[in-house]
């Protein structure tokens, strides 16, 4: 198990206003601790292939590995032309992934957004067919679709398609392919659906690939049960918030007890910050514990 960092703290920063870059954010996270600097896509100025390896170069100069390039490709769009601009979208992340993390790295592959005139059946239909139209490429790339048990990207109008366990599950189920597409397994992802991190962990262990480890805090006076929505998510509600990972609600020595049974090898990511560096490098150093206890 090796460890990679994520800055979901400073998204907006690097991402909408621009006050800080790629590049700043490398800099910024030498003193966490990581093995790898997760990326996401909204980071790059420019897909050029110099832009790109000035990144990639960068990445390694600080010592880092590029394990997970994190991309939100929206395949229940109605319209058949941008589903297959969303592809099209989607085999040239999986080629910046290859150039950023090489053979093995995972490309997060998503559902998409979940449109009210989009029903359950179809939505699926649609996405399986995508997700099978760009497994040629990562194959050709070496490069594994890790799909993640979503909330919802940052800059969607809707949430995410398959935020449910029961549709997650369809699309995973429906695709055969073991060796290039897998799991991106949040256990925060699944609480914040209204389903049971255990639960879905327990129905994907086999096919996780790579791991996102948040965590979510009750602020005093607040009820998880108080907030579920009336599709039975929860959302980000207010009194539901970001904090250090082990100290939250999930339970994560069941999470890596289920996963050492798997033998899982692969990464885990720190997606945290929210309250500052401190807690994204405390994170940091439980999941260390972690890999002691339970992979050492």
């Amino acid at each position: 198990m090796r460890i990679a960092a994520f800055p979901k703290c400073y998204l907006d920063d690097i991402c909408v206003h621009k006050t800080m870059t790629v590049f700043d954010w490398i800099e910024k996270s030498k003193p966490l601790g990581a093995q790898g600097l997760e990326m996401y896509s909204g980071f790059f100025e420019s897909l050029d292939d110099a832009y790109i390896d000035r990144v990639g170069d960068a990445i390694r100069n600080a010592g880092y590995a590029m394990p997970m390039l994190c991309y939100s490709p929206n395949f229940t769009n109605p319209d058949p032309d941008t589903r297959k601009r969303e592809i099209e979208k989607q085999a040239e992340m999986i080629r910046v992934t290859r150039r950023l993390g090489g053979r093995g790295a995972a490309c997060r592959v998503l559902s998409g957004q979940a449109y009210p005139d989009v029903n359950i059946a179809q939505g699926v239909a649609w996405v399986v067919e995508c997700i099978r139209a760009v497994l040629p490429v990562a194959r050709e790339y070496d490069i594994v679709l890790a799909m993640e048990n979503h909330f919802k990207d940052g800059y969607w109008q809707y949430r995410e398609f398959a935020q449910k366990k029961e549709v997650f599950l369809q699309i995973v189920d429906a695709i055969d392919e073991q060796k290039y597409f897998g799991v991106q397994y949040d256990p925060s992802n699944a609480l914040v659906a209204g389903d049971d991190p255990i639960d879905v962990l327990q129905a994907v262990k086999h096919r996780v690939k790579t791991m996102h480890a948040s965590d979510r805090y009750l602020e005093p006076g607040f009820k998880i049960e108080d907030m579920r929505q009336a599709d039975g998510t929860f959302g980000y509600p207010k009194g539901l918030t970001h904090g250090v990972t082990g100290k939250g609600t999930n339970d994560f020595d069941k999470i890596f007890g289920i996963l050492k049974s798997v033998n899982y090898n692969g990464w885990v990511s720190i997606e945290d910050g929210m309250n500052g560096m401190e807690e994204m490098k405390e994170s940091i150093e439980f999941l260390k514990r972690m890999r002691a206890k339970y992979f050492e």
